[in-house]
C-alpha cells in the first residue's frame, strides 16, 4: 500500500470519528458554542453540508451526517478494494 493511499485511508477515518464526534457533541451543546463543538463544525461542515441541501432535516432529525458516514465508508472500502491485490 502506497503513501498516498495511507494517507487517504487515515484522512476518511478521521473524518468518520470527527462525523460521529460532532453527531454525539451536539445533543449536549445545541449551539455548538464548545471551542471542541466549533471545531468539529468547521473540519465536518464541507462534507456534511453539500448533503444537508438535498436531503433537509426530517423534523427534528437531522440525516446528514448518518448519510455522509455512509458515503465515507464506501469511498473507503472502495480505496481498500483498489489497493488490495
Amino acid at each position: 500500500m502506497t503513501l498516498v493511499f495511507q494517507v487517504l485511508l487515515t484522512f476518511l477515518t478521521i473524518m468518520q470519528f470527527a462525523i460521529i464526534a460532532r453527531a454525539i457533541l451536539s445533543w449536549f451543546d445545541r449551539g455548538m458554542r464548545n471551542p471542541i463543538s466549533q471545531f468539529l463544525v468547521q473540519l465536518t461542515e464541507p462534507i456534511i453540508a453539500p448533503i444537508r441541501r438535498v436531503l433537509p432535516p426530517l423534523g427534528m432529525f437531522d440525516f446528514s451526517p448518518l448519510v455522509a458516514l455512509l458515503l465515507l465508508y464506501v469511498l473507503r472500502q472502495m480505496l481498500l478494494t483498489a489497493v488490495s491485490p
